[in-house]
């Protein structure tokens, strides 16, 4: 039992993983190219929180309840945004460290090489 409850979330996250919007995204934000666009991409939880209120307002006014599951994916999605940008801000401190690391250690070594 708990094999095939394991088996079936290895299932649902790489369906996830592939074809939900907000991870492609956060996939594509998340290489070194897409660092710097962190920050802004911060403001789509703005988007996904008025889409949250939209679903309440809904159900409120007698819409179906199973819009209570979009209301959570939604605000779920506005959460995953909203903490990428300071996490997207640590990693792009850290890469450009390494990579001035990387380019004073070539610097150091270049001289020597000339020099030879």
């Amino acid at each position: 039992m708990l094999r095939t409850i394991w088996i079936a979330s290895l299932y649902v996250r790489a369906f996830m993983r592939r074809f939900m919007p907000t991870n492609i995204a956060l996939d594509k934000l998340r290489t070194r190219s897409g660092l710097k666009w962190g920050v802004p991409a911060m403001l789509l939880s703005v988007a996904y929180f008025y889409l949250a209120t939209l679903m309440s307002v809904l159900i409120d006014d007698g819409a179906s309840k199973w819009l209570y599951v979009v209301m959570l994916v939604c605000i779920w999605n506005a959460f995953k945004f909203l903490v990428f940008g300071p996490v997207s801000l640590m990693q792009l401190m850290r890469v450009r460290a390494a990579e001035r690391r990387a380019r004073r250690t070539v610097d150091r070594r270049e001289p020597q090489c000339a020099a030879a």
